[in-house]
């Protein structure tokens, strides 16, 4: 027996926190039932209803990276009907991005119907590193620089990068390559935010070992059976 939001996870439906959302808002039904209670336990031979949708819960597992252009929602659909990440990939298989990127931020998300997959490297205890690119307003000053390279604090918790590098510098602004292991939203902007440096342009260049290699804005491919399999080791 497996907890039913795990189920619903695992099945590439939504994400497991979402799961946890649609079970309290009364939108999941095991065998005809409604089922409002977490923790909730199922078996194989359970039909599980989604908000009308019924699990398929042998499918087949997918995985994407895609280079996310500026301007799109990291989501599976969008009530304000804006592009969403998920419509730039050709599959009849319900997917779902691993974490999100904002709005306005440009580069390297993974896609999948693999809920392990994605609850494990979003899960902030595995601490799996993201690099970025952020163009900021000014020049950090070299104590600004060993600041927030020892850590500092966001919120009531210590942000520690695990890269740091200029990689360019002009009068009016900076371009800082920076690694980060947790996924807080906006984690990236609060920091430079704090530093009274905005960003203004945010690339992610890198998820764990991946990178974007040669795609342009808006393209993808599939991940390698050997490249999900280094993924799944990172346990």
């Amino acid at each position: 027996m497996e907890r039913l939001q795990k189920v619903i996870a695992n099945s590439g439906f939504t994400s497991r926190r979402k799961a946890e959302e649609l079970i309290l808002q009364g939108k999941v039904k095991v065998n005809g039932s409604v089922i409002r209670e977490l923790g909730t336990k199922v078996i194989a031979s359970d039909i599980i209803d989604v908000e009308g949708n019924i699990l398929e819960r042998n499918e087949k597992k997918v995985y994407y990276l895609l280079n996310k252009p500026r301007g799109v929602i990291s989501a599976v659909s969008d009530d304000k009907k804006r592009p969403t990440v998920v419509s730039f990939i050709d599959t009849n298989l319900r997917i779902y991005p691993i974490g999100r990127l904002d709005y306005d931020t440009t580069g390297l998300i993974l896609l999948t119907n693999d809920g392990n997959l994605a609850n494990f490297l979003m899960h902030p205890k595995n601490e799996v590193e993201k690099m970025y690119v952020a163009k900021i307003e000014g020049n950090l000053t070299p104590s600004e620089f060993y600041c927030l390279k020892k850590g500092i604090f966001i919120e009531g918790r210590k942000v520690v990068p695990s890269y740091l590098k200029i990689r360019k510098t002009t009068e009016e602004n900076q371009i800082i390559e920076i690694g980060i292991v947790e996924g807080r939203n906006h984690i990236v902007k609060k920091i430079f935010e704090e530093l009274k440096h905005p960003v203004s342009k945010l690339k992610r260049e890198s998820y764990a070992f991946l990178t974007l290699g040669n795609l342009k804005s808006g393209e993808y491919r599939e991940l390698t059976v050997k490249e999900v399999k280094r993924l799944y080791s990172l346990k």
